[in-house]
């Protein structure tokens, strides 16, 4: 089971990474091939099942997002735990809330990701 504590410390650097828009960075924290789910991926990418696998192919579109003006921000909202997951709540700075589910592989890195957005409030 995940510790609350230590979700949290990951939602900080996940956070961290995103907002520093270095993919490097945020790619250390994913498996090589991990799945990423979301529904800006069959949106900007064309791709119907909104489904992206593997860093090779999840890298252009985080590089189109990492591009927009104004930047992308993210502001940490609250964290849920779970068994082998977590779900991270944050605000797109003046877009969207979303929650991020992340599923954990046992070297602590993400193997899925799948987000959900709704409207900022």
């Amino acid at each position: 089971m995940i510790d609350r504590e230590w979700a949290v410390e990951f939602a900080e650097r996940w956070i961290a990474a995103f907002n520093s828009h270095n993919l490097d960075s945020i790619f250390e924290l994913y498996e090589d091939d991990f799945t990423m789910t979301s529904p800006f991926i069959a949106e900007r990418m064309g791709i119907e099942r909104g489904v992206l696998v593997g860093k090779e192919n999840v890298r252009p579109y985080w590089e189109n997002s990492l591009a927009v003006d104004p930047p992308l921000t993210f502001l940490l909202i609250d964290v849920f735990v779970g068994v082998s997951s977590i779900v991270v709540y944050y605000e797109n700075i003046g877009r969207k809330v979303v929650c991020e589910t992340f599923t954990f592989s046992k070297s602590g890195k993400v193997s899925s990701g799948c987000s959900q957005h709704g409207e900022a409030q």
